[in-house]
């Protein structure tokens, strides 16, 4: 797909000429002159064995003329195969994809996407590498009103749930960073191992702070209470969803455990800027 550019947007990049941002652009590759003269002299060598072959054919009865002939007839197809590559070589270029640039174009026709996150024992993969997932997916840049996220816990861990629950306060105020930074990548682990220094942007600087501490603060409570083996008591208290739980409870023989933590269809499920957060958190087990 080869697309017309002829202006750009605020921030420089190329736009269509009528006024949609294009989701392909195609890019010629540098430096087709001199392959261009490589392939020119490539193709005048297999001439001139073309002509040497045809010249110096053997006589008829001579030793080696069937041979010959064949070696002229493979030299034949050999050429007529190079020239034939030369069509996708002479002028090449490379498409590059805008995929941030699809929501722009088809947000009225994107369909619904349900993102699963399966988890099964807390030991093994741990609770906040498990939520990381689930945020860096809710950070997707698509339609809120079209994505949903369920994690799947098949061991029933609470400490998984109750992770969940603190990635769920946590993505009110990470999803609205993400789309106002362009952050990438958006796993919060990951994104602050690859950003050791505050950015340059003084506005980015204060909020990357901000956000910074509120993940470190709830990633030690996580570990607090990966390290003890259950939840704080005054949050057990605060939170009646964990009554599902109880003493008899295992990985292996638990009662099946439901419970949506952000409901799209709730109109105070917002984010700190008053963003709907789509059905997100879903926890079953």
């Amino acid at each position: 797909m080869i697309t017309t550019l002829n202006e750009r947007d605020r921030s420089g990049r190329e736009m269509g000429s009528n006024g949609y941002f294009p989701l392909f652009e195609t890019r010629r590759v540098k430096g087709k002159v001199i392959y261009r003269l490589f392939a020119v002299s490539v193709f005048l060598g297999i001439c001139l064995i073309w002509v040497y072959r045809v010249s110096h054919v053997p006589r008829r009865g001579g030793d080696g003329r069937w041979g010959w002939i064949g070696l002229l007839g493979a030299e034949l197809w050999f050429g007529f195969y190079w020239v034939l590559t030369q069509a996708h070589r002479w002028n090449r270029v490379y498409r590059c994809t805008f995929k941030d640039r699809l929501s722009q174009r088809c947000e009225k026709v994107l369909p619904g996407v349900d993102i699963f996150v399966c988890t099964a024992d807390p030991e093994i993969e741990p609770p906040l590498m498990v939520i990381n997932t689930v945020l860096s997916v809710m950070a997707y840049d698509y339609p809120t009103e079209k994505l949903s996220v369920y994690l799947s816990d098949d061991g029933g861990s609470e400490i998984t749930y109750y992770a969940l629950l603190e990635a769920s306060d946590f993505a009110k105020h990470w999803l609205p960073y993400c789309k106002k930074f362009k952050v990438e990548p958006r796993s919060p682990a990951a994104y602050f191992i690859s950003k050791l220094d505050d950015p340059h942007d003084a506005n980015q600087a204060e909020e990357f702070v901000t956000i910074k501490d509120l993940y470190s603060e709830m990633e030690n409570r996580l570990q607090n209470a990966a390290n003890i083996g259950r939840i704080p008591e005054e949050v057990r208290l605060k939170h009646k969803q964990f009554s599902q739980w109880n003493s008899y409870s295992s990985r292996r023989d638990h009662d099946p455990i439901l419970q949506i933590l952000i409901d799209g269809k709730d109109p105070n499920a917002t984010d700190r800027d008053g963003v709907c957060v789509a059905n997100s958190g879903v926890f079953g087990s």
